[in-house]
């Protein structure tokens, strides 16, 4: 399994246009990426201007077809405009334990 943990803050007055990039991007994911087990967006609650983005893929093929989709292309445009890329941050991250329990994908 390939997780991914992203990180990135928001421009001031850029919100809603960046919200509604990863919404459009999570809805495009779900529909056409089926080797994407988990997709989740999250707000901080101390630093709302702050987008945290877990994912986890059932291989590096499924990771790297996702990399090459027309919606990532659209998403990383949306971001050229809305995000302060001084905050940046992306991860691949190994995993060390954990589970996926099935009702959470409903």
């Amino acid at each position: 399994m390939i997780t991914v943990l992203a990180r990135f803050e928001i421009q001031k007055g850029k919100e809603i246009q960046a919200v509604d990039a990863v919404t459009k991007m999570e809805v495009a994911v779900r529909a056409e990426e089926p080797g994407c087990l988990i997709y989740v967006v999250n707000r901080g609650q101390v630093n709302p201007q702050e987008i945290y983005v877990y994912e986890a893929y059932a291989d590096q093929i499924s990771f790297d077809a996702h990399r090459k989709t027309p919606h990532m292309r659209e998403l990383q445009a949306a971001f050229d405009e809305c995000l302060d890329r001084s905050s940046f941050n992306v991860e691949l991250l190994n995993t060390v334990a954990g589970f996926i329990r099935p009702e959470a994908a409903s």
